[in-house]
C-alpha cells in the first residue's frame, strides 16, 4: 500500500509521525511520501519518507486562524503559489500509482479541512485524524454549553462543530474512516453517518518520561512542584514568559514561606538568554549545584526557600513532575490536562494566546482549566484548588475523558491497514 501524509502544522506533524512510525510495523505499508502543508515539516525528519511536494515557512507560522492580520501576511509571503504547487505536488503523486490501480494508495489527512479538503481533492481513497476541532467547544456530556452572546449561540447552529461542508467531505465513499479527538465528537459524527471511530488521541503518545527522580530522597521532592509552559512560538513566548513569572509571584505571595519548585518548560526553538534576564529581574538567582536540578542539565534557580528550573530537553518528565501548571500554550496545555492535571491560565498578547483562544481552550478542556483575568489572580486561584479535594478528583476523570489513554497511533495504524487488507493487522 502507498501511503501520502497530508497535515497542516507543526502539532499536525507530531501527530502523523507518530502514526508513521506505527504503521512502519506493518509489511503492507510499501511506499510513504509526506507533505506539510504548514512550515517546513522539520517534524518528519524521524518518519523515513519521501516528501511530495514543496513546504515553506509562512509569516504566521501556521496561526492564520487567529487574526485576518497574519492570513493578510501569508498571502502577502506566497500563501497561494504555495498551496497551488502543493496540489500539483497531490496529483502527480496520485498519478504515479494508478499503474497499481487506485484501492493500492491511500491519503492521510491530519489537522483540519486543509488537508481534508486536500485528500478528497486527489481522487484517493482517504482517511481523516481530525486535531483541530472538538464538541467540546460546543457542548458536554450534559449538554450545549452557556456561551455569551446570540452570536457564539449559533455556532453549534448545524449540529456538529464540525460545519455541513466538513462533514460533506467525511461522509464521501472514498472517505475510509474519520478518527475524531475523542469520544464524544465521535459519537455526533456517527450519528451523522460519518465512518468515525474513537481509538484516542495521538496527542497522549510519547509522553514517557525519560528520568525518573527518587522524590522521597529530591530536595524538591516534597514540596509542591509548578509546571510553567511559555508556549513555543517566538516572540510571543517572551511575553508569555513574563506574565507566568508574575504569575509565580502572585503564588509565592500566597504561600508564604512554603516550599516549592518551579519548572519551566522551554521549547528548543527558544532563546534561554532573555528568559534568564527576564529571572534575574523578578529576584531569581543563578545556581550551580546539579544536585539541585530535579531532572539531569537542567538550568537552576533559587529565590528564598523556593527553587525554579529550565530546561529544553526535560519536557515529558516536567509534565510528570508537575502538580499543577500554569500555562499560556496550546498542544502542551491540553497534553498536561490529558494527564489528569490542573491548569491555570490567562490571555496574552497574541498571534496564538489570545484572549479569545483562552477561551476556547476552558471549553475544550472543561473543568482541567481555571482561566483568570491577570496573572496577580493565579496566587488565590492556586489556593482555592488545592483545598478543593473533590475538584481535584474531578480533573482526574475530566482529563483521562477528553484527551483519553497513550495508545492512540499504534491504534489508528492497525485500523488503517486492516481497512485495506482485513484480518492482516494482528
Amino acid at each position: 500500500m502507498r501511503l501520502l501524509c497530508l497535515s497542516n502544522g507543526h502539532g499536525e506533524d507530531i501527530i502523523a509521525v507518530r502514526i508513521l512510525h506505527a504503521l512502519r510495523a506493518y509489511p503492507q505499508i510499501q511506499e510513504v511520501a509526506v507533505l506539510p502543508l504548514v512550515g517546513e515539516g522539520h517534524a518528519y525528519q524521524s518518519a523515513a519518507a519521501t516528501l511530495a511536494g514543496p513546504t515553506q515557512a509562512m509569516p504566521s507560522g501556521g496561526f492564520v486562524y487567529m487574526d485576518g492580520r497574519q492570513l493578510l501576511k501569508d498571502v502577502r509571503g506566497g500563501l497561494v503559489q504555495l498551496t497551488l504547487r502543493q496540489m500539483g505536488a497531490i496529483k502527480t503523486w496520485a498519478k504515479a500509482g494508478q499503474s497499481q490501480g487506485r484501492h493500492q494508495s491511500l491519503v492521510l489527512a491530519v489537522g483540519d479541512i486543509v488537508p481534508l479538503a486536500l485528500a478528497w481533492r486527489s481522487g484517493l481513497p482517504y482517511a481523516f485524524v481530525g486535531t483541530a476541532k472538538s464538541e467540546y467547544y460546543l457542548r458536554d456530556e450534559v449538554g450545549l454549553l452557556p456561551r455569551q452572546s446570540r452570536w457564539e449561540e449559533w455556532e453549534a447552529w448545524s449540529g456538529s462543530v464540525y460545519l455541513p461542508w466538513e462533514r460533506w467531505l467525511m461522509r464521501r465513499s472514498r472517505c475510509r474512516a474519520v478518527f475524531p479527538r475523542d469520544r464524544l465528537t465521535t459519537e455526533i459524527l456517527s450519528q451523522k453517518r460519518i465512518p468515525a471511530w474513537n481509538l484516542g488521541n495521538p496527542m497522549m503518545d510519547g509522553l514517557e518520561p525519560r528520568s525518573q527522580p527518587n522524590l522521597d530522597q529530591h530536595p524538591w521532592g516534597n514540596c509542591l512542584r509548578v509546571l510553567l509552559l511559555p508556549g513555543s512560538r517566538p516572540p510571543e513566548a517572551y511575553g508569555n514568559w513574563q506574565q507566568l513569572l508574575q504569575g509565580c509571584d502572585s503564588v509565592l505571595s500566597s504561600f508564604s514561606g512554603r516550599k516549592m519548585a518551579f519548572l519551566g518548560a522551554i521549547s528548543p526553538g527558544l532563546e534561554l538568554e532573555p528568559l534568564v534576564q527576564m529571572l534575574t529581574r523578578y529576584g531569581w538567582r543563578s545556581m550551580e549545584d546539579q544536585s539541585q536540578s530535579l531532572v539531569p542539565g537542567s538550568l537552576n534557580f533559587r529565590r528564598g526557600n523556593c527553587g525554579l528550573q529550565l530546561s529544553q530537553t526535560a519536557y515529558a518528565d516536567y509534565l510528570h513532575l508537575g502538580d499543577l501548571a500554569l500555562a499560556m500554550a496550546g498542544t502542551a496545555t491540553e497534553q498536561f490536562a490529558g494527564l489528569g492535571k490542573p491548569v491555570l491560565s490567562v490571555a496574552g498578547d497574541g498571534p496564538q494566546f489570545t484572549a479569545a483562544f483562552a477561551e476556547a481552550q476552558t471549553r475544550l478542556l472543561g473543568a482541567s482549566v481555571t482561566l483568570v483575568q491577570a496573572p496577580g489572580e493565579m496566587g488565590a486561584a492556586v489556593q482555592q484548588l488545592l483545598t478543593d479535594p473533590d475538584r481535584l478528583q474531578l480533573i482526574v476523570h475530566n482529563g483521562h475523558q477528553r484527551l483519553g489513554s497513550p495508545g492512540a497511533a499504534h491504534l489508528i495504524a492497525a485500523k488503517l491497514v486492516d481497512l485495506w487488507h482485513p484480518g492482516r493487522s494482528t
